[in-house]
């Protein structure tokens, strides 16, 4: 009866926290950044908090000055303003404050500029993404037979078909008919282009946000720590559907990418429905292990 009571409750654990660890995604009422799936969202998000040590106490600064000017300053306590129109001291103080603040800033910021834009020297998987008007395309470089296919935004109205009833892992808006599917710890080159006018390619879970243009080919990287499903959109204005362009990732671990990239050269169709069933059947596992 006890083991009974372990794997109900089990089970309603892994309903209740099971689609927030798997997808990745906005949330209502966010002021965070989301959190990071790769190294260089790591470091974005260290830099983000670094930063705030900068803005709040020259916030708060400033605001300081400014209630002290309206107060010492008005013309009820300050009737004979003062003539002064020079303080060395003070003009010292402004000039060099702001560039010591500013070099502490800058140091970081290169140092995490060159993280992003230095390629590893092995990349593990390339995958190219077109940006369309309104929906990507992805073609993956593997074997003799290459990879291809869109990826639209799925309708409401396919999610029975798709088997994409949770709408906690397949949100409104975001969820697509087709998610890029990539191994969890690999180093993966994107190679980034539009078709007809500017978009941008932007994950903000892996710290991933590069303009899209027609007829250039632009360059970045990326490597996922966690294995997941994560959600991100075009972040270019790019026409009248701008906002129902959403880029899917799924990352999952190296034998069940194998298995899919295997299966998605001949029927990509089956081969999101066998890696479907594989990530659910790894949570059910889950379930039952813990209820022994």
């Amino acid at each position: 009866m006890m083991k009974r009571a372990y794997a109900v409750l089990a089970a309603l654990a892994c309903l209740l926290f099971a689609p927030a660890a798997f997808a990745d995604k906005p949330e209502p009422w966010q002021t965070t950044l989301q959190p990071a799936a790769t190294g260089i969202m790591e470091e974005v998000t260290w830099f983000e908090h670094y930063t705030l040590w900068f803005i709040v106490p020259i916030t708060l600064f400033v605001l300081l000055l400014l209630i002290i000017v309206v107060v010492k300053f008005r013309e009820g306590a300050n009737p004979v303003p003062s003539k002064t129109s020079h303080n060395t001291a003070i003009e010292i103080v402004w000039t060099l404050g702001p560039v010591i603040i500013l070099l502490f800033l800058a140091i970081p910021s290169f140092q995490l500029l060159n993280a992003q834009l230095t390629m590893p020297e092995k990349a593990d998987l390339t995958v190219k993404a077109t940006g369309n008007q309104w929906y990507w395309s992805y073609e993956y470089e593997v074997g003799e037979t290459p990879v291809s296919f869109d990826s639209l935004m799925l309708k409401e109205t396919d999610r029975t078909a798709a088997g994409k009833e949770d709408v906690a892992a397949y949100p409104r808006l975001l969820a697509v008919d087709n998610e890029v599917v990539v191994p969890v710890g690999a180093n993966v080159r994107l190679l980034v282009t539009a078709a007809d006018v500017i978009h941008a390619f932007a994950m903000p879970a892996f710290g991933v946000k590069i303009d899209a243009i027609p007829g250039r080919l632009n360059e970045t990287w990326f490597r996922a720590e966690k294995e997941g499903l994560y959600y991100g959109q075009c972040s270019e204005l790019c026409g009248k559907d701008h906002a129902y362009m959403p880029i899917a990732v799924r990352v999952v671990a190296k034998d069940k990418y194998d298995a899919w990239i295997a299966a998605a050269a001949t029927n990509l169709g089956e081969a999101n429905k066998a890696l479907m069933a594989a990530v659910d059947g790894a949570k059910s596992l889950t379930v039952a292990d813990n209820a022994k």
